[in-house]
């Protein structure tokens, strides 16, 4: 059911970011595009769990949302999902792999009762790109490419605000993360996985009884152990390559990053600009996204109250 033209104008849009370690419920302001800051409730989320357990914990992070908000909800779920379902697709991903075939509207809507009436699924990278395109570093950007740094990555390519999943200009279902460099899988080399691979690789971090983690890793680098740079140079300087010849393709005009990962912006940054300038396309900016943390839930409540066809 698409909301009312009377009730978009007024009535807060309630949001859910799903992720592999926490849920985050919001209610957003349609007349600011903004979540209302006592509303934000983050709980951690076992990805890991039974389908009832996790659906448990997103719905109760949903229902500690005040009342009086519309019954439409945006949702952002990482993918493989069935967007236009709600029913999940995770086989050999390594996260939420108990809700492969779980009819997951049909589970939220149950246990929210009278509260929802409708689930607007769409992915988590998407959303944060509607979310910057709104009110953040790709406005003004008819075709933008926007990434999101975290586990692994997530991408979208936005077209007037909306996200282009089909056709030649892009990648496999509009994401970079089937893409290969080196020739290996992108998420091999440009992931937690593949930074903390890569480190122990280079240092002497392989006999450390924990591998640091990626942050751990930049810190490292910014008070100059050489491996750590390297490690997160060799990743963001691959991606670089990797996604220039789609930016040549879809005619983009910037590139935003957000995700936990761009938070070390000044090792993120150089190297993702000279593996574009290496492929040919220096002219393209890299940004910092200016929402990160709102982006997803901003985004999220532009697509339930337009749905499917419009940001």
């Amino acid at each position: 059911m698409t909301v009312p033209p009377t009730e978009r104008a007024s009535v807060p849009v309630p949001v859910l970011d799903v992720g592999g370690t926490h849920v985050t419920a919001a209610l957003v302001d349609p007349t600011t595009s903004r979540p209302l800051p006592s509303t934000v409730i983050r709980r951690p989320l076992n990805s890991h769990a039974e389908a009832d357990d996790i659906l448990d914990v997103i719905a109760l992070a949903a229902l500690a949302l005040p009342t009086g908000h519309s019954l439409s909800w945006g949702v952002a779920m990482p993918g493989p999902f069935d967007y236009a379902t709600g029913i999940g697709r995770f086989t050999d991903v390594g996260k939420f792999e108990s809700l492969a075939g779980v009819d997951v509207g049909a589970g939220l809507r149950r246990r929210l009762a009278g509260r929802s009436e409708r689930m607007y699924f769409l992915n988590d990278a998407d959303a944060f790109a509607i979310g910057e395109y709104g009110s953040g570093a790709a406005a003004g950007h008819d075709r933008v490419v926007c990434l999101t740094l975290g586990t692994g990555v997530g991408s979208s390519f936005l077209s007037v605000g909306c996200p282009v999943h089909t056709g030649p200009l892009v990648p496999p279902s509009g994401h970079v993360h089937r893409l290969t460099v080196h020739g290996r899988p992108l998420e091999d080399t440009v992931s937690r996985r593949g930074i903390r691979t890569h480190y122990a690789r280079l240092s002497a971090a392989a006999g450390e009884q924990r591998l640091p983690d990626v942050h751990e890793i930049a810190v490292r680098a910014n008070k100059g152990d050489a491996a750590a740079a390297e490690a997160f140079r060799y990743a963001f300087d691959a991606l670089g390559q990797a996604l220039a010849p789609w930016i040549d393709r879809f005619d983009a005009t910037a590139v935003v990053a957000g995700g936990s990962m761009a938070r070390s912006w000044d090792l993120v940054h150089p190297a993702l600009t000279t593996g574009l300038a290496a492929a040919a396309r220096p002219d393209v900016p890299v940004l910092p996204a200016r929402q990160p943390e709102e982006a997803p839930l901003t985004g999220a409540a532009r697509w339930a109250l337009g749905g499917p066809d419009a940001p």
